[in-house]
C-alpha cells in the first residue's frame, strides 16, 4: 500500500486555465478542489479574483473559497492549517484532494507540511510595519527588506506589502533571513504523496489572454464591485485590497487616474506578476510541465491528461 496519500497540484500563472481543467480532472478521479489562491478566500470579492462561482463548479467540492471577509487580514498560517484540515477530510472521505492555484507559498505550505510554530506573528510588530508603509511609502519598506534579506527582496515585488512585512517581521523575531527558511522548507520531505502538475502557456499568449481576462472583468462589473467595497469601508490599507485588481481601480474612483490608465496599470501589473509566479513555479523540477497549446488548449482533453496519469501514477505508488 502507498504510506502516503496522493495529492494532486495543478499550478500554474493567472489566466492559463488551472481551475477549469482542475474541474475537468476532478471529475474523472473522484476529487474535490482546494483552492490555493490568497485572494479567493475573501468574501465578496470575485470579479477582480477571478473566482470560480459555484454554478461553474458542475457539482465538484471546492474548499477555502469565501472563508473569510475582506476586511480579515487571512494569511499563510492560518491557510496552511485551513488546507491541511480540508485535505484531511476529503482523504477521510475516500477522495481525492486536488491543491489548485497559483500563490506559490500556498502550495508550498501544504505540500511540505510546513509548521509554523516559529516565528509567529506579532500583531504589534505587523501594525508597526504597516503604519511605516503608510507614512513612508511601499518603496521605503521595501528597501529595508533589501538590506536585509536581498533575496527575499528579488523575489517580492514592493507594492506586495503583505510579504514584505512577514519577511521584515520574520527577521525581526528570529534574526534569520525568512529566504533561509523558504530555502530549507522547499528541501523538506512532503507527507502526502504529491502528484503536480504545472499548466504553461507561450508568453505572447498568455499575455494576450491575460490582457482579454482584464476586458471580461470590466464588462462584468469590476469598477461596481470595488466601489461597493469602498462603500463598506475598505481602504487601500486593507490587506485584500491590495491585490490586484483593486488598488488600481481604487486609485482610479479615488481620482489619481482616469479609467483608462487604471485598467492600463493593471494589464502591465498582471503581466508582470504573471512572469513571477513562472519564475517560483518552474523551479520546482517535480511538476510534470504541461503546455495547453500541445493538446489543442482543451480544457476537457487537459482534464483527462491529468486524471488518467495521476490514475497511473497512484496505481504505481501502490503496487510498489
Amino acid at each position: 500500500m502507498m504510506a502516503k496519500p496522493a495529492l494532486v497540484v495543478i499550478a500554474g500563472a493567472t489566466a492559463t486555465g488551472k481551475s477549469d481543467t482542475a474541474i475537468e480532472a476532478a471529475k474523472r478521479i473522484g476529487g474535490e478542489i482546494v483552492s490555493a489562491d490568497s485572494m479567493q478566500v475573501y468574501r465578496g470579492m470575485d470579479i477582480g479574483t477571478g473566482k470560480v462561482m459555484p454554478q461553474e463548479m458542475q457539482g465538484v467540492p471546492h474548499h477555502l473559497i469565501d472563508v473569510c471577509g475582506p476586511d480579515d487580514a487571512y494569511d499563510l498560517a492560518r491557510y496552511a492549517a485551513d488546507a491541511s484540515e480540508a485535505i484531511r477530510g476529503i482523504l477521510e472521505r475516500g477522495r481525492i484532494p486536488i491543491l489548485c492555484g497559483g500563490t506559490g507559498f500556498y502550495i508550498q505550505a501544504v505540500t511540505k507540511g510546513i509548521a509554523f510554530d516559529e516565528a509567529s506573528p506579532s500583531e504589534e510588530l505587523r501594525e508597526e510595519l504597516l503604519e511605516e508603509a503608510r507614512t513612508e511609502g511601499n518603496e521605503a519598506l521595501h528597501r529595508r527588506l533589501c538590506e536585509v534579506d536581498p533575496v527575499s527582496a528579488a523575489a517580492i515585488h514592493p507594492n506586495n506589502v503583505k510579504r514584505v512585512i512577514r519577511a521584515l517581521e520574520y527577521y525581526r523575531l528570529t534574526g534569520s533571513p525568512i529566504s533561509e527558511k523558504n530555502a530549507r522548507e522547499k528541501t523538506q520531505e512532503s507527507p502526502y504523496h504529491v502528484i503536480s502538475f504545472l499548466i504553461e502557456l507561450p508568453r505572447p499568449e498568455l499575455y494576450r489572454r491575460i490582457d482579454l481576462r482584464v476586458d471580461r472583468m470590466m464588462e462584468d462589473g469590476l469598477v461596481e464591485e470595488v466601489r461597493r467595497l469602498a462603500g463598506c469601508g475598505l481602504t487601500k490599507k486593507d490587506v485584500s485590497m491590495q491585490g490586484l485588481g483593486y488598488k488600481e481601480i481604487l486609485a482610479y474612483l479615488a481620482g489619481e487616474c482616469t479609467l483608462e490608465e487604471a485598467v492600463y496599470i493593471l494589464k502591465r501589473d498582471t503581466r508582470h506578476f504573471a512572469k513571477r509566479q513562472l519564475t517560483w513555479f518552474r523551479t520546482d523540477s517535480v511538476s510534470e510541465r504541461l503546455d495547453r497549446l500541445s493538446v489543442d488548449d482543451s480544457t476537457e482533453k487537459m482534464g483527462v491528461y491529468i486524471a488518467d496519469a495521476v490514475l497511473a501514477k497512484t496505481a504505481e505508488a501502490e503496487g510498489k
